[in-house]
């Protein structure tokens, strides 16, 4: 049997995650896949949308119906809190991003590029009207 979560760790879980059980769309239809008759019969999967976010999770891992909420409530916060984690990274690597391209340039780099530079500006320099006598 699969570990199921605990009540009480999924409740703070969702309130952490600003999950209210009126953003929650919950509907029980049948299954699909092994098992035959029983899974034919029974409404046992769960379909949970979460009504701000439009995520949708589907779970028929277990028999029982109670314990698909469980775990479809689960799985949903697992996938809200990839969606964090990964909007968070985002706004570090923006951050990371703005601060590399204002940093100042160390003194060694500076020098090679303003010599590349000055080595172009003696290449053009070069290129200028041929003179003759007027």
């Amino acid at each position: 049997m699969a570990d199921l979560p605990d009540d009480n760790a999924l409740l703070t879980r969702m309130q952490k995650l600003r999950i209210r059980e009126e953003d929650l769309e919950e509907s029980f239809i049948r299954g699909s896949g092994a098992g035959g008759q029983k899974i034919n019969k029974t409404s046992s999967t769960v379909v949970l949308r979460h009504i701000p976010s439009g995520i949708e999770v589907r779970c028929q891992r277990e028999r029982s119906q109670s314990q698909n909420r469980l775990i479809a409530r689960q799985e949903l916060c697992e996938r809200l809190e990839a969606i964090f984690q990964k909007v968070r990274l985002d706004e570090q690597n923006e951050r990371e991003k703005k601060r590399r391209q204002t940093r100042a340039r160390p003194r060694g780099v500076k020098r090679r590029f303003v010599a590349g530079k000055r080595h172009r500006a003696g290449i053009k320099e070069g290129r200028g009207r041929v003179g003759g006598e007027e």
